[in-house]
């Protein structure tokens, strides 16, 4: 009873020196008051959001690897019919998604919460449900969008994340679990969080607001209930609960990557054609600077915008249009961010010498996809593109025996002659035709001395 009432009475003192900072736009018309304190509290600007963060369940399906045995023509002999096994099982999936334009019924999610993904529902605050589909998404760094018709939905506005500091308070809300909507509290624990392994790109938020299963997509806000990062990840012993370790993309990534997605349905990721390295104490010292972070060029790729830029082998980069360059993964992530032709101011020391360079981002030559990048209909394949001077084709490279485009009769060697009836002869043209949410593909392939018309559904 007294470890009660003395907690009590210290978090009253703490509110009564931190509320009328804290909480001064939390607490507005309320008049309940402590000890002739106002009673802090987070709900109105909680109720004011809350309608912004939806929760989403997905239906799919996954390819089922086949037992090697049931290649086996003895096996087959003695064990008849368990070659007729599915090839194919249902998943489901439960997240949290974000409203982030209202009028365009733009949903921000995370790409492995739809991954898979046949049938979307999307239910709002008040208990809808409504059908969405796919824009687009990037699953390097696990962002998709969906869209949903509906006439009256709220977003949540964006915070500049770049502004966050550690031990900013932070709040999650999202579907934990699948109980539906749940909000808790923290702090901004680290920012800049890189080399997890979890993302292609990455630079998270730290926050000790508690994130569990089914907070992925969901938002991270401010007390002003602004919008400043997309829950995605956690560390937890066992992989199944919080111990206060979770992971939010910055909101200014997501908005940079979204308005691609909803441009393109895609992430268009320019290239400036180097290999890099972090610049260790022992770098430093032989490249006789004073310096304890930053990136080194250790190969500048022939014809490439760095090239043109310049940029040589040797070179480390201190700066990118003004902003510090840390570590190798933090410029991978300031690239890959930039659309093509932006324009990249650089600052590089070099022999001593500080010099300015500029570069303008190149459109990536892409030579191979995974199907499944394009459409999770083309999983287990994969496609080339092959430039003989004038002769520009397009090849399936290779199919996974027991693949959804396997079983769709898609195989190794086809010459991809169009998709949905449109001519194709680069990744680029069937990257124009094939949508991520396309419920079904025609192929008309050539395969031999014989073509044939393949739909994929």
């Amino acid at each position: 009873m007294h470890m009660f009432r003395t907690i009590i009475l210290n978090i009253s003192f703490i509110f009564a020196i931190f509320s009328p900072v804290l909480f001064s736009t939390a607490y507005a018309g309320i008049p309940a008051f402590v000890e002739g304190q106002p009673l802090p509290s987070l709900a109105p600007m909680i109720e004011r959001i809350r309608p912004g963060v939806v929760n989403i369940a997905t239906r799919g399906s996954v390819d089922i690897q086949n037992h090697p045995l049931l290649n086996d023509p003895l096996f087959r002999r003695f064990f008849k019919g368990f070659e007729n096994l599915p090839q194919r099982k249902e998943v489901k999936s439960l997240g949290s998604g974000v409203i982030i334009d209202a009028d365009a019924g733009h949903i921000v999610t995370n790409f492995h919460v739809i991954d898979g993904a046949d049938e979307i529902a999307v239910t709002l605050h008040d208990g809808q449900q409504l059908e969405a589909t796919i824009v687009g998404s990037d699953p390097e760094a696990d962002v998709a969008i969906l869209k949903v018709e509906h006439a009256n939905l709220t977003h949540i506005p964006f915070a500049d994340s770049s502004r966050l500091r550690v031990g900013d308070f932070a709040v999650a809300i999202g579907n934990p679990f699948g109980l539906g909507q749940t909000v808790t509290s923290g702090i901004v624990s680290a920012l800049g969080r890189t080399g997890l392994g979890i993302e292609g790109y990455e630079d998270f938020i730290q926050t000790d607001a508690s994130i569990n299963p089914g907070n992925s997509g969901g938002a991270l806000v401010n007390l002003r209930g602004e919008l400043i990062g997309i829950n995605t990840a956690i560390l937890a012993s066992g992989g199944t609960g919080n111990v206060g370790i979770g992971f939010a993309i910055p909101i200014n990534m997501v908005r940079e990557l979204t308005n691609q997605i909803i441009e393109y349905g895609e992430v268009r990721r320019g290239m400036l054609g180097v290999i890099m390295q972090n610049l260790t104490p022992e770098l430093a010292k032989a490249f006789g600077l004073d310096m304890h972070q930053g990136v080194v060029i250790s190969q500048v790729v022939e014809e490439s915008a760095a090239s043109k830029a310049g940029l040589q082998a040797g070179d480390v980069i201190a700066e990118i249009n003004g902003v510090l360059v840390k570590s190798a993964s933090a410029m991978r992530n300031m690239v890959g961010l930039m659309r093509v032709g932006a324009k990249m101011e650089i600052t590089v020391l070099r022999d001593g010498d500080k010099k300015a360079l500029t570069a303008y981002i190149e459109d990536e030559i892409e030579q191979a996809v995974a199907g499944e990048k394009l459409n999770p209909r083309l999983s287990g394949a994969s496609f080339e593109s092959h430039d003989e001077g004038d002769n520009k084709y397009l090849l399936v490279a290779d199919v996974s025996r027991g693949s959804a485009a396997w079983n769709a009769r898609l195989r190794k060697g086809d010459l991809i002659l169009s998709v949905n009836r449109a001519p194709v002869k680069t990744l680029a043209d069937m990257k124009k035709i094939i949508k991520f949410s396309d419920k079904q593909i025609l192929f008309n392939v050539q395969r031999g001395q014989t073509a044939l018309f393949i739909l994929i559904q």
